[in-house]
């Protein structure tokens, strides 16, 4: 084998595991993911290890290690002693927290991941603007049950708060910020995107919908597409909160 398409290879079992990984904690056993979660992210810090000078691909493997950390992280902590109003953003808080410290342990300036001042008012203007259409498809193909016995504007508040400064923040970072951008370092800009694209549909299985399989890949790829044309995480972080607020906290209840 040609030691040219290794490094492709390496990151393409990455995804293969990863996909496994999130089938087995969804479709399978618990259990068996969270040990699956170990096992992967030691494994790929173990191989990432082994060179003695860190490469594009070693970055872009070490990014992809968040994956199984947050899984690990997010379903074996005992969250049962938490209020559900409370779930969301302590789980967030961890994604949060794992994507802080690969910047640190990284030495990534934030403002060259995307969190700038340069049009932040036409960026999120234009993020609501696509978020309520998003929002409004997505909801079409989960139809999602109201979380409260009727609409109240207190509930929408909490809802956008959690779903900006938490979900969306945590997932841009992750899957845009770090994920994305690594992969397109590594294996080119194209390739990136659609790679980032296609983890970013996958960490949507515990939906249980293969049309919302699609429905996330394309957004991912839409985020991405904005990612890479604005250089800034302010659009995309603005339309997926919107997106997700629209999707459980105001249509469920029209």
């Amino acid at each position: 084998m040609s030691k040219n398409y290794r490094p492709a290879i390496f990151i393409f079992l990455i995804f293969v595991a990863i996909t496994a990984l999130e089938y087995m904690f969804v479709y399978v056993n618990v259990g068996y993911g969270i040990i699956l979660s170990l096992f992967l992210a030691i494994t790929i810090y173990v191989i990432v290890s082994i060179p003695k000078e860190g490469t594009d691909i070693t970055v872009a493997a070490e990014s992809l290690a968040l994956i199984p950390l947050y899984i690990l992280f997010t379903s074996s902590l005992p969250w049962y002693f938490l209020k559900q109003s409370y779930l969301l953003p302590a789980v967030y808080s961890i994604v949060l927290a794992l994507c802080f410290w690969h910047v640190l342990e990284k030495d990534i300036s934030l403002t060259k991941m995307g969190f700038v001042k340069n049009n932040f008012i036409k960026f999120v203007i234009a993020g609501v603007f696509i978020g309520v259409s998003t929002g409004s498809i997505e909801f079409v193909i989960l139809n999602p049950e109201p979380t409260f016995p009727s609409f109240e504007v207190h509930h929408v508040l909490t809802d956008l708060i959690y779903m900006t400064f938490f979900v969306a923040l945590g997932e841009e970072m992750l899957f845009r910020g770090i994920i994305q951008t690594d992969l397109q370092r590594a294996l080119g800009k194209r390739t990136g995107l659609l790679l980032a694209s296609f983890l970013f549909g996958i960490m949507h299985m515990s939906w249980r919908s293969p049309e919302e399989l699609v429905f996330a890949f394309l957004s991912g790829y839409l985020l991405g597409y904005i990612y890479n044309r604005t250089n800034s995480l302010i659009m995309p972080i603005s339309l997926h909160g919107i997106n997700n607020t629209v999707l459980v906290g105001i249509l469920p209840y029209i």
